[in-house]
């Protein structure tokens, strides 16, 4: 009987190792966007979690006690940067697994916000907030370059082979999938923006560059305001301005919330509001996530632009 049962915990034992060993890598990033490229690269051996939920701003989210706890405890975790989620640091503080924060990835194309763009911020100067626009200031919008999200990707399946080398032929593998359908997606928003360039439109956050620089794009104006701030009677006449000159065309602002000033801005003007969301806060954690996240933005714009 002792035999057989000793024989009994034995089997129970390496049963536990066995599954200690096969456990999932859990993966935690920040931002909707850094989820969808991890779960292009874990796809098939598990699904990366996310600490913003969708709508909230990566600028100035309030963590709960429950989201400390998570980036204390997940293996590995991405987040973007302190010239992103200011709200970050403090807690990373405490956190010894682990961190990679992608705006410092060697091999990345980084785009800084220009002198020319800020001509129209005074009010937005004087809210306080995290994420700094002012020219010089690294544009943290850095997951809207293919060509980043390619370094991203590369950086997550070399992390994931790293602590689960039973999986390690599975990330390399999922990794030179998602570059396969980035190059296929490249050709196809390409073609689907050709029809656009040239054509002006306006932001109402200056978000977009890195994706405009990919596709050949540049808005014509950016108002830069934050939603917190109602602008002055001259600044958002000056705005007025600027639609009146240009004649048709789009602004776009970003969801969930429109700018309360946007009505205002463009009524008794030829000139459609719309939205484009850089963040895909709703794009389900597949492995083709972050391509359905371009291109919805490219259909997006192309979609208001073509329809004047």
């Amino acid at each position: 009987m002792s035999r057989l049962f000793s024989i009994f915990v034995a089997f129970v034992a390496s049963f536990l190792l066995i599954g200690s060993a096969q456990a999932d890598v859990k993966v935690l990033t920040s931002i909707k966007p850094l989820q969808l490229i991890a779960a292009a690269v874990q796809d098939g051996v598990a699904v990366p979690e996310v600490l913003l939920p969708p709508g909230a701003s990566p600028h100035n989210y309030a963590l709960r006690p429950s989201d400390v706890r998570k980036v204390q405890s997940v293996d590995l975790l991405y987040w973007i940067g302190p010239d992103m989620e200011g709200f970050l640091p403090r807690v990373l503080k405490g956190r010894t697994l682990p961190t990679v924060a992608v705006q410092d990835l060697p091999a990345l194309k980084l785009r800084h916000f220009a002198e020319d763009n800020h001509s129209h911020e005074e009010e937005a100067d004087e809210h306080d907030h995290d994420h700094d626009h002012r020219p010089g200031n690294l544009d943290a919008h850095l997951w809207l370059s293919p060509i980043n999200a390619r370094v991203i990707a590369s950086k997550m399946a070399a992390d994931l082979s790293a602590v689960d080398p039973a999986n390690a032929a599975r990330y390399q593998s999922n990794l030179k999938a998602f570059n396969e359908r980035l190059d296929a997606l490249d050709l196809r928003l390409k073609a689907r923006l050709a029809g656009i360039a040239g054509k002006p439109y306006f932001v109402f956050h200056e978000a977009f560059d890195y994706f405009e620089d990919a596709y050949g794009l540049k808005h014509t104006g950016v108002f830069s305001v934050a939603a917190e701030v109602q602008p002055g009677a001259q600044h958002v006449a000056a705005m007025r301005t600027r639609l009146q000159e240009v004649g048709k065309t789009c602004v776009f602002s970003e969801p969930p919330l429109r700018p309360r000033l946007a009505e205002t801005l463009v009524a008794g003007l030829p000139v459609k509001l719309a939205e484009l969301d850089a963040l895909g806060g709703y794009t389900p954690a597949t492995a083709q996530g972050y391509e359905q996240l371009l291109e919805k933005l490219g259909n997006d714009l192309a979609g208001c632009l073509e329809s004047l």
